[in-house]
């Protein structure tokens, strides 16, 4: 992915995480926050923080947001704060703004005002761990739609020493493996004779359904 760059409003414990990830993937990223406890504390971290009301529409135009590939609304528990300044960044001329969502009502909203995309952390967490418990794997979950999901799992039991044409995910589940991992190493092109070693992660794409009748595979043993 080329070098980007990135405005993060909201400094909380979510937002701040998503800047300083996307900090060290090597992307230009500006955060910003009303709390000037809170910039000073990532500053030294960021490209550039700064204390703002992101409700403020001449304060944002000083900051040139119009010049950012993307925005991030991470903004906690004020919903009118997050809808206005998604407004703004939208106005202002970011070209791909995403935003936080604490409600299905509100990330409708968010969408209606202009948001490009919508997510939700805790209903998204909800979701990990739930898929965790089910399977006994650690594993990380993407909702791409209503219908379809990417999902990263460790290797159950049941799968270790099979090759990818033996575990026969696709025509049992209509699951694809997308990806192999197995430690630092990612197969991203695996073969059907590819072998599952214990340890291995898997990255999956498949229907919510093809998900459900695997999980409950799983938990058969």
């Amino acid at each position: 992915m080329s070098r980007k760059t990135i405005v993060v409003v909201g400094l909380g414990r979510f937002g701040s995480s998503v800047a300083l990830h996307l900090q060290r993937m090597g992307h230009e990223v500006l955060g910003i926050d009303q709390s000037q406890d809170l910039v000073d504390h990532f500053a030294a971290e960021l490209t550039h923080a700064v204390a703002c009301d992101s409700t403020d529409e001449e304060a944002l135009r000083a900051l040139g947001l119009r010049n950012f590939d993307v925005g991030v609304v991470a903004i906690g528990n004020d919903v009118e704060a997050s809808i206005l300044t998604t407004v703004l960044l939208k106005e202002q001329g970011v070209p791909l703004v995403v935003a936080k969502a604490m409600s299905e009502l509100h990330g409708r909203t968010l969408e209606k005002v202009g948001a490009d995309r919508v997510f939700y952390p805790e209903r998204d967490m909800g979701a990990r761990v739930a898929h965790s418990l089910l399977t006994g794997s650690e594993i990380d979950y993407i909702e791409l739609s209503p219908e379809y999901t990417i999902l990263e799992m460790e290797a159950p039991p049941q799968l270790e020493g099979l090759t990818l044409r033996e575990a026969n995910l696709r025509a049992r589940f209509g699951i694809s493996v997308l990806a192999l991992k197995s430690g630092e190493h990612i197969n991203a092109a695996p073969l059907a004779t590819d072998q599952i070693k214990p340890g291995d992660h898997l990255v999956l794409l498949g229907s919510k359904e093809g998900v459900r009748q695997l999980e409950r595979m799983l938990q058969q043993g």
